[in-house]
């Protein structure tokens, strides 16, 4: 087993295995919020069918959706699954949003305060939690934060990057420690990458064998 050199080494090599990932898939700032709300617990093609239906009835704004029925938004949510707790939890982002003054453009957020400042206050809404909040500061506001899930905590305890039970803000600081404090498209393309790797290769039944990381891999390694 050849030695890996931490994130960034785990980086140049799923980009040169996987090329541009164009993640997060959305027609625009406002859609990525109601998807990083829809993908909780969920597959990402059930968010895509909830988010169809959105566009269906021309809801994918915010003030369209506070004026939807409430059960007219559950019913178009269904496909995400709890889909009535992701109701009042869209609704309470919209409210958020529609609070700041920025129900018509969302993603003007950005611009009301630093990133530590921004984060506390989605982290503050309703049914918003550390990778919801950082999903839409990463790929909505295109500020620079680490998004960490369940493949990064698989990939990295995998490698032997990631070591024991670690909090959420234990495994961001150890990326974002390797990561350029500014630079939002590193952060952006090594998240999607690691999405990709975790769907396609790093599975609860890993494919070890056709990896890209296999020579890497600690897992791989004693398998």
């Amino acid at each position: 087993m050849r030695k890996h050199g931490g994130w960034s080494a785990v980086f140049g090599i799923l980009e040169e295995a996987f090329g541009p990932q164009d993640w997060w898939p959305a027609q625009s700032p406002f859609e990525v919020m109601v998807g990083a709300v829809l993908t909780q617990n969920t597959a990402w093609r059930n968010v895509e069918k909830a988010i169809a239906n959105l566009r269906a009835v021309d809801a994918l704004s915010v003030r369209a959706l506070l004026a939807l029925p409430e059960g007219d938004l559950e019913e178009a949510l269904r496909p995400s699954g709890f889909y009535r707790i992701k109701t009042r939890r869209l609704l309470a982002l919209c409210r958020f949003l529609e609070a700041r003054g920025v129900g018509a453009a969302p993603e003007q957020l950005a611009r009301q305060g630093t990133v530590p400042t921004l984060r506390k206050d989605l982290l503050a809404v309703h049914g918003i939690g550390a990778e919801t909040a950082d999903s839409i500061l990463l790929y909505a506001l295109g500020l620079p934060v680490m998004v960490v899930d369940a493949y990064t905590r698989r990939i990295g305890g995998r490698l032997g990057l990631l070591e024991g039970d670690l909090s959420y803000g234990a495994v961001q600081a150890g990326m974002e420690a390797e990561l350029k404090s500014d630079d939002v498209q590193t952060r952006n393309a090594l998240h999607a990458l690691l999405v990709s790797l975790g769907k396609d290769y790093c599975r609860p039944r890993p494919r070890c064998g056709i990896c890209p990381l296999h020579g890497c891999c600690a897992y791989a390694a004693g398998s």
